[in-house]
């Protein structure tokens, strides 16, 4: 292993492109307290990776924005936002990719009983999401987040 070699080794661990992770998940929306599965794809990019596992994060946020001038008169004019619930759940103990390995992690998750509805109205919004992520040195390559709807269970 040469020079170069080395430097590109650190540069992925610091960038998080030692490996490319994707999620998949069903079903594609989901309930509180009710499982969805999901199954997480990772592929070294070229060197070995070791890593403490494989997870989901899920996370909902509410924000709001609040015009100032209405029909009823002049308000207070700004924007909110707060996560409601950042959760990260296990879905593979540590395990090594060998260069340029491609390996598949399937298990699942419980929404949360008390995880709020997706939900998008006039001055306010809740919304999830869910990413993929392998756990290595440096920063964690992970699929990205991406959308994810949670229903009012009735």
């Amino acid at each position: 292993m040469g020079i170069l070699d080395k430097l590109k080794g650190v540069a992925n661990l610091v960038t998080g492109d030692a490996a490319k992770v994707t999620i998949e998940w069903k079903p594609a929306m989901g309930f509180p307290g009710e499982r969805v599965d999901v199954k997480i794809t990772a592929t070294s990019t070229g060197a070995e990776v070791k890593s403490g596992g494989a997870f989901v994060d899920l996370v909902g946020a509410e924000s709001a924005h609040v015009k100032g001038d209405t029909k009823a008169g002049p308000s207070a004019a700004g924007d909110a936002a707060r996560r409601t619930l950042e959760r990260e759940f296990k879905i593979a103990d540590a395990f090594v990719l060998a260069p340029n390995e491609t390996k598949v992690f399937e298990g699942g998750f419980e929404i949360p009983k008390d995880a709020q509805p997706t939900y998008h109205g006039v001055a306010a919004q809740h919304d999830w999401q869910i990413r993929g992520r392998i756990e290595t040195v440096g920063n964690d390559p992970d699929s990205g987040f991406l959308p994810f709807r949670v229903g009012l269970k009735s």
